[in-house]
């Protein structure tokens, strides 16, 4: 009731036409290679009896969550790349956050699953497949959903409740909490701090323990591992890479508040178009076992 804003104007990454061209091509490129890379694994994962583990599981729902994650801001950023005027209604706006964060949220928990996943294959190899049943499974993967649905909801409740009047420019590519919340008709000190304990702080505890875990995983593998220990090596060391791509621009995003950097838009262009790109091609390279389930597809 107390909004007269009715659309945001989108800032964008450049005023030149050339350039928009370019990034245009570029990122319509990544995206293509976006949906063929996780369209892939999620294909092989359903169709090859080889991979039908919980840890194949785990990477078919990250890849469905990538593709996802991805389509909340890459087609929109696509058409505006082609328009003179970069437009976005404040219920689109609003909209596009809450998917954002709730995509965004479920990976994160995902990744802790995966890292779960890892610690119990490697310290209770016996009783692996029977704790990490189907219906387990199913229940981490509903969980990463639903915290992801709970976090977003809170980010969204942070902004709706902002009276904003003008102005209406925002500098970004799509709409997300640090840049609207600094549009409001408002003191925002306090909505940022919660933004910060809500996105930020918590991000950083998440990427503490997921690297902690890992940490104890590698030692595990290195002191007592004697069999397979390149490939689990291998798929540890993928999962490391894709915690570290992930969490690093959110930390950098979110966990830095009341001021605005020239970096920002190259950390979230990396965040939201080239990490949903990289998580298969790292799963990929460093997992003999998919790369012959892919050719066995192909």
């Amino acid at each position: 009731s107390t909004t007269t804003v009715k659309k945001f104007f989108l800032v964008g990454f450049t005023e030149s036409a050339m350039l928009q061209y370019i990034l245009f091509t570029t990122f319509l490129i990544i995206y293509a290679m976006t949906w063929l890379g996780n369209v892939t694994i999620i294909t092989t994962v359903i169709t090859d009896q080889y991979l039908h583990k919980p840890m194949y599981f785990l990477l078919g729902n990250l890849a469905f969550i990538d593709l996802s994650e991805s389509s909340v801001t890459l087609p929109k950023m696509l058409r505006d790349l082609l328009s003179e005027v970069k437009t976005i209604s404040f219920q689109g706006c609003i909209t596009q956050m809450f998917f954002f964060h709730f995509t965004g949220g479920a990976v994160a928990i995902l990744l802790i699953v995966m890292a779960l996943d890892r610690y119990v294959a490697l310290h209770k190899p016996l009783q692996y497949l029977n704790i990490m049943n189907h219906n387990f499974l199913l229940k981490l993967v509903a969980g990463a959903w639903i915290g992801g649905f709970v976090h977003s909801v809170m980010q969204v409740a942070l902004v709706i409740q902002l009276p904003f009047c003008g102005p209406n420019f925002l500098d970004n590519f799509y709409c997300d909490v640090p840049q609207v919340i600094k549009l409001a008709c408002t003191d925002s000190y306090v909505v940022e701090l919660l933004m910060v304990s809500n996105s930020g702080l918590l991000t950083i505890l998440i990427f503490i323990v997921l690297i902690v875990s890992y940490a104890v995983i590698l030692v595990k593998i290195r002191t007592h591992i004697t069999e397979r220990k390149h490939k689990a090596f291998s798929t540890c060391g993928a999962q490391v890479a894709v915690v570290g791509i992930h969490f690093i621009p959110c930390i950098f995003v979110y966990a830095r508040p009341f001021q605005k950097l020239v970096v920002d838009k190259a950390m979230l262009c990396l965040y939201t178009v080239i990490t949903p790109m990289l998580n298969p091609i790292i799963y990929t390279l460093r997992n003999t076992e998919m790369k012959n389930a892919i050719n066995r597809l192909f």
